[in-house]
């Protein structure tokens, strides 16, 4: 039997969505691991349109389910239909619309909080014991979520106030290289760099990913 993962994007593009590359390389190893994958987004409108040529800010509002259709091919499903109960593991992609859209960790640090939608589904996996993979900036979203609760997870290269944070929230963080993943000793936890890294190889993010979508199935109970 296939193994089914649900993946929750947050819009198209590295500045205020989901990063691409890091959703395809995702669902590429998905499907080359013969994994059954849907993908879900809230819908909502992302927390800000940012021109990913000039990095300027847009007046436009675009709205993360619609948005995340172009990397799903339209396979995507309403974040609030996800029942962490039809499937065998959760995974985040990164892009800086994780820190945004998914949490509001970009404009509040560690006071951030998760938006509803996306603490219901980690709880669901979380409850269940079911395992969950974070990439990029996405940890971070754990880290707010399940403060306190002591999980290992990286974030990149070697940073003290990324460090600091981590203390803050109740973890631990270890530096990993773009093509490392972090598995949680003693939780069905795992993350990787990815564009945390400064401007790593693109097949270098490719294989921490392809790492880390092998330890998250590598989990899932037989």
């Amino acid at each position: 039997m296939k193994k089914k993962v649900a993946v929750i994007l947050c819009g198209a593009g590295f500045k205020d969505g989901s990063e691409i590359h890091e959703a395809v390389f995702t669902l590429n190893a998905l499907s080359a691991n013969g994994a059954e994958v849907q993908c879900f987004a809230q819908n909502a409108p992302q927390a800000d349109v940012v021109d990913c040529l000039s990095g300027s800010p847009m007046s436009d509002t675009r709205n993360q389910l619609v948005e995340s259709a172009r990397i799903a091919r339209g396979k995507v499903k309403r974040l609030s239909d996800l029942d962490a109960t039809e499937f065998d593991a959760l995974i985040l992609p990164g892009g800086f619309g994780a820190a945004k859209n998914l949490c509001d960790y970009a404009s509040k640090g560690t006071e951030a909080s998760v938006r509803p939608e996306v603490a219901r589904a980690l709880d669901g996996f979380w409850n269940l014991k079911k395992p969950i993979g974070a990439i990029c900036i996405a940890p971070m979203v754990l880290a707010l979520h399940f403060k306190g609760k002591g999980l290992t997870l990286t974030l990149g290269p070697v940073d003290q106030d990324l460090d600091s944070q981590m203390k803050v929230l109740g973890h631990r963080h270890v530096p990993k290289s773009v093509t490392d993943t972090c598995v949680d000793e003693t939780r069905p936890i795992a993350s990787t760099p990815a564009y945390m890294h400064e401007n790593p190889a693109m097949h270098e993010v490719d294989e921490g990913i392809r790492k880390l979508v092998a330890s998250v199935l590598s989990m899932i109970s037989k």
